[in-house]
């Protein structure tokens, strides 16, 4: 996402981004402190043959339904508005799975990690809101949900 005439925004959203992607990182980092050293006959008990099947115990990121992560994950209409309240979704949908593991695992070296990583999605969301009304603010008043600032400017004047 890339907001031309607001260059404070896009340091903003790049912060947020690189966050996240390290997210993905300490969630790497936890399926294999917990995979390591399992035989494949553990692995199999534990429900997770298929994924041995295809990778061993190589961290291959997944939903929980087995849904392999891919580019569709990252939804961006090019719009500034409909991006930030897509980017709000999926820090809420994140909590939202954090929040599910942590009713499910009472390991602590699992939870209070995951703990951090909730957190960390709630001030997202709260940075991904910040950035909204920053765009809101910049938008005429006139505009709103009418046009693509981006691709149609002066619209709804």
């Amino acid at each position: 996402m890339f907001f031309p005439w607001k260059s404070n925004i896009n340091s903003h959203i790049q912060r947020i981004c690189t966050y996240e992607l390290a997210h993905l990182e300490m969630i790497a980092a936890i399926v294999r402190q917990l995979t390591r050293g399992l035989s494949a006959e553990e692995l199999e008990s534990a429900g997770f043959a298929p994924y041995y099947v295809d990778h061993t115990a190589g961290i291959w990121p997944q939903a929980a339904g087995g849904i392999p992560f891919n580019a569709c994950e990252f939804q961006s209409k090019g719009d500034a508005i409909t991006d930030l309240f897509e980017d709000m979704a999926a820090e809420q949908k994140a909590r939202t799975t954090y929040d599910n593991i942590l009713r499910l695992v009472k390991d602590p070296e699992v939870c209070e990690p995951i703990r951090f990583l909730r957190q960390r999605e709630i001030v997202h969301f709260q940075r991904f809101g910040e950035g909204l009304r920053l765009v809101l603010e910049e938008l005429d008043s006139k505009n709103f949900y009418m046009c693509n600032p981006e691709f149609d400017p002066g619209c709804g004047k």
